[in-house]
């Protein structure tokens, strides 16, 4: 249960334009605020139409009561060829900071802990910004995590997956 004070819940369709309004504050956060290209359409579209993510809020006040969202957790579903079962992977994680330090975070991991244990996920992955220290120091001190150390991030953009055509 939630401590008092906010409440967690799955998103819906209705809540768009909060998620869009989180996303961008973590861009903000992040120092990358104009990186945001999402659109409402977007997110109704790869969020809820064709689920390929998913997300839970977090609201100030009690359940039930129309509330400002303060935070949020957008994840999705991987697999482990070594495990032989899904995983969760938390792509976004992010709490406004006039309610930090609250349980926020921590409440929101914990459900994040549920869906993965009704998914029988082995696994729940994040990455987090090496200067983010606060972060690093909550995840590794509170929630036990491991830094994956031997383990480099790569990724494409939309320009470098175009390139792979040549290995068509």
């Amino acid at each position: 249960m939630a401590p008092k004070g906010f409440h967690i819940r799955e998103a819906t369709v209705h809540d768009v334009n909060a998620l869009l309004e989180l996303i961008t504050d973590l861009a903000i956060y992040e120092k990358e605020p104009d990186k945001v290209v999402n659109t409402p359409e977007l997110m109704r579209k790869n969020l809820f139409e064709t689920p390929y993510a998913h997300a839970l809020l977090a609201f100030h006040g009690e359940e039930g009561s129309s509330s400002e969202p303060i935070g949020l957790a957008l994840y999705f579903f991987n697999y482990s060829t070594w495990t032989g079962r899904p995983g969760l992977y938390l792509e976004d994680l992010y709490v406004k900071p006039e309610h930090r330090k609250l349980g926020v975070g921590k409440a929101l991991f914990g459900q994040l802990g549920k869906v993965a244990q009704e998914k029988s996920c082995a696994r729940l992955d994040w990455a987090v910004l090496k200067w983010n220290q606060s972060s690093i120091d909550f995840y590794e001190k509170r929630l036990g995590a491991t830094a994956m150390n031997e383990w480099v991030g790569m990724r494409l953009e939309e320009d470098g997956i175009e390139r792979l055509k040549e290995f068509r």
